[in-house]
């Protein structure tokens, strides 16, 4: 069988290193395969580098097969990202999937796994403490506990428990196990285990982090990409679209405060904390932003009904093997090519399009209709 690994390496770190040499000790024979979001992420950030760039490495750390996340999941939410990325593990016969976590606790995140799946009363307690003030992720947060008595509200631990409301909702033959991960996911220190945010935070800031990523990674920090970079290509779009309430989640009126207070912001962050409110998260608004740029629409995400593929990014030779033995019996078609007459494809060549043009590189884009392998 196979072990699951769902990531977005931005980029790969000592960290995910360590991780993912834990998962070599466990299961010493097995195959390792990676869902791997693309060229823009869940938190409806950018990636530093580019998909195929991240896959390479990988495959480089001994990962053995690496498919992509499609976009309509990567950009999503916790619950969506896990929809997608736990489908196609599910497909290609996976039966474990390892994730790091805050609490390492794997019953704690199946408890509260539990009680969102059972909504009735959850969707009740939620309500009753939106109407206080809280924002949404505050008013679930606390409703949980009401019911579990357990509370979690670090990333890593929110999408452990998405991982795990998916395997139990669609009755997958997948393991879930959680490795404690020992970074501060707060903390902007640079140091031999730092987290992405701090890494992409010193990138940007020109500090050295050669100490935090393995050598193959730090070598492949080229052509760096930062949300900032794109955000001219924003402010563009937003003055000049007629209608912005076409794109994904642009709803009651927030097209309105957008177009409103970008004339007078100059980064991502300025605009995100004008637009922000309770109903509203940074997060939220981020990745609206990120639809709205893509020029993902409402329409686009109807397709979502129609994704029926798994694409591969790279693997070696015990990942071809794997991928020949489940090839004939996975419930998604497995494709190494583009295709050209398929919509959400095209969707991810745009996407690439628009992730190349601050550096100009065509090469990104001529990658989405090779085989790169």
């Amino acid at each position: 069988m196979a072990v699951g690994i769902i990531a977005e390496y931005n980029p790969f770190h000592n960290g995910h290193l360590y991780m993912l040499n834990k998962i070599k000790e466990m299961f010493k024979d097995e195959t390792i395969v990676l869902v791997l979001s693309g060229n823009f992420t869940e938190r409806g950030d950018v990636s530093i580098i580019d998909k195929w760039t991240k896959a390479s490495i990988a495959k480089h750390y001994g990962i053995d097969l690496i498919v992509e996340l499609p976009i309509i999941y990567s950009i999503q939410s916790a619950d969506y990202f896990a929809k997608g990325a736990v489908e196609i593990l599910s497909s290609l016969n996976v039966d474990k999937l390892v994730f790091g976590s805050e609490t390492g606790d794997i019953e704690v995140l199946k408890k509260i796994a539990n009680a969102q799946i059972d909504d009735n009363i959850l969707d009740k307690l939620v309500k009753l403490y939106s109407r206080t003030g809280l924002n949404y992720p505050s008013s679930l947060s606390n409703a949980i506990y009401d019911i579990t008595g357990l509370r979690v509200s670090a990333p890593n631990d929110l999408l452990g428990v998405s991982y795990v409301k998916e395997i139990i909702k669609n009755n997958y033959k997948i393991d879930a196990i959680t490795i404690k991960r020992d970074d501060n996911y707060h903390s902007k220190d640079i140091k031999k285990i730092s987290s992405g945010t701090a890494i992409r935070d010193g990138l940007l800031n020109k500090k050295d982090i050669k100490d935090s990523v393995p050598e193959f990674t730090y070598k492949n920090l080229n052509n760096l990409h930062f949300v900032d970079d794109y955000f001219p290509l924003l402010k563009y779009k937003v003055l000049t679209d007629k209608d912005l309430s076409i794109y994904h989640e642009v709803n009651e009126g927030i097209e309105n405060k957008i177009r409103k207070e970008i004339i007078n912001s100059s980064s991502y962050d300025e605009l995100i904390n004008k637009v922000k409110s309770k109903r509203y998260t940074y997060n939220k608004i981020k990745r609206i932003l990120l639809y709205i740029l893509l020029g993902i629409t409402k329409d686009d995400m109807k397709e979502v009904k129609d994704w029926n593929y798994v694409r591969i990014l790279g693997f070696n030779d015990k990942g071809r093997k794997y991928l020949n033995s489940v090839k004939k019996n996975s419930t998604l078609k497995i494709i190494s090519k583009f295709e050209r007459n398929n919509k959400l494809l095209n969707l991810e060549l745009k996407s690439t399009m628009i992730y190349s043009l601050p550096h100009n590189e065509k090469k990104l884009i001529e990658k989405e209709y090779k085989n790169n392998l």
